[in-house]
Order: structure tokens, then C-alpha cells, then sequence
């Protein structure tokens, strides 16, 4: 439904011995498209600043518009099926999937 909602949360954990800043990256890749569609694409990002051993909840919040993309038509749409939602690192480590 397009007022539908979804809020992703993942922890963030500073495990090393100084502060320091982290860049929490969301993306998704749709398991299944009409068309050929980006292997993940960036869908969020928030920066935290962690104390040695501090933790944070960062949060994310997809809707129906950023599932959606220009279908054959020429028209935005949101098709039925899967996605998977991966967070990343700046480094670029994938963290969860």
C-alpha cells in the first residue's frame, strides 16, 4: 500500500579504543524487476560520532516512493516481489544483510 511504512534499526557499537565518526550506509537490492536495476542502490545514510565502546540505534525509514522506480512505460511504479536491505560501513563492509 502506498502509505505503508517500514523503519529499519540496526546498532552501532564503536569497538575500538578511540572516538570517532561512523557513516551508516541502507541499501536495497530488489530480488526481482521488470527491467535491469542497479545491483544495490543507496537508499539512506546517517553519520554518528561513538565514544570508545558507546553504542547508537540508527534508523531508517523506507516508504513506497523509494521502492519505486521508472518502469517500461516511462512511469513510476513499485512491482511486486522481494528486496533485501543491506547495511554497510563507509569502508564498505557489508554489516548486515
Amino acid at each position: 500500500h502506498v502509505r505503508d511504512t517500514l523503519r529499519i534499526e540496526v546498532t552501532v557499537t564503536n569497538t575500538g579504543s578511540v572516538a570517532g565518526k561512523e557513516v551508516v550506509q541502507l541499501y536495497l537490492h530488489d530480488d526481482y524487476s521488470s527491467i535491469s536495476r542497479p545491483v544495490r542502490q543507496l537508499k539512506g545514510f546517517s553519520k554518528v560520532y561513538l565514544e570508545p565502546g558507546q553504542k547508537k540505534t540508527v534508523q531508517f525509514t523506507l516508504t513506497a516512493p523509494s521502492l519505486s522506480f521508472i518502469g517500461q512505460m516511462n512511469r513510476r511504479i513499485v512491482e511486486p516481489g522481494g528486496f533485501h536491505v543491506m547495511i554497510e560501513k563507509l569502508s564498505a563492509d557489508f554489516l548486515l544483510e
